[in-house]
């Protein structure tokens, strides 16, 4: 119960890695806000939150929309008084290489990926300062670092996030806030499932583990980062790739 009797927030928290990550830090302990904006999934995942013992408040929230989430922080520091953890998942995709990248798709992943987790730490920072604690974990991606082709609006997003953390971190840190990064590999998520064999099996065949990581590898990974365990963690890009990336 590493996260015993904390009030944590996970963004995009309906499927995949989010909705994994949401379970498992119910699972040390924590009461969970489930901040999706398909009320399908994002009810299905409070529910199971639920189930595991823990309160949960699913929240239908836009995180490109600053109005929203200075909405949803207020909401959830007046039915539980406080928030210790921010885990920043919320994103999606729209692929489009250098020639052929639209404008409209441009904005809206980098409005989703960049602007909504600044969104997200800044409604939730001066509560944390104020108390003096606080765990942000962002999710980026390993496309954030090496790029990709065709993923030219989502490893700009991704690689503009590794950038924010970093500069978080340094301003946060004298309030003892730890700020840290993810950077998943080749996670077994719904768009993944729904990959062409052969795309997968090319990744796959780059990675040293030879196989897909499941969304619950990077969950235990943003479990650490939101625990004291990682006290003196801060500003720290952790890989969950199974290696793809060296």
């Amino acid at each position: 119960m590493r996260l015993k009797g904390r009030k944590a927030i996970v963004t995009g928290a309906g499927q995949g890695i989010g909705r994994s990550i949401a379970l498992k830090i119910a699972q040390e302990g924590a009461d969970v806000v489930i901040a999706e904006m398909n009320p399908d999934t994002g009810t299905q995942t409070a529910r199971e939150v639920e189930a595991l013992g823990r309160k949960a408040l699913f929240i239908s929230i836009d995180v490109a929309n600053p109005k929203q989430v200075q909405g949803m922080v207020d909401q959830v520091l007046r039915v539980w008084k406080r928030i210790d953890v921010l885990v920043n998942n919320a994103g999606f995709d729209r692929p489009g290489n250098l020639l052929q990248v639209k404008e409209e798709d441009w904005d809206a992943v980098l409005g989703v990926h960049l602007k909504g987790t600044l969104n997200c730490i800044q409604a939730v920072a001066p509560h944390m300062i104020e108390n003096g604690y606080g765990k942000i974990v962002n999710l980026s991606s390993v496309w954030g670092k090496r790029g990709a082709v065709s993923e030219i609006s989502y490893s700009t997003a991704k690689a503009g996030i590794i950038g924010l953390t970093k500069s978080v971190a340094r301003e946060l840190g004298r309030h003892q806030i730890n700020v840290n990064v993810v950077l998943p590999g080749f996670i077994l998520t719904p768009t993944v499932s729904k990959m062409a064999e052969k795309y997968r099996n090319m990744i796959i065949d780059n990675t040293p583990f030879k196989r897909v990581g499941q969304p619950e590898e990077v969950a235990n990974v943003v479990l650490f980062l939101a625990s004291d365990e990682a006290s003196f963690v801060t500003g720290a890009l952790v890989e969950v790739s199974g290696g793809w990336n060296m």
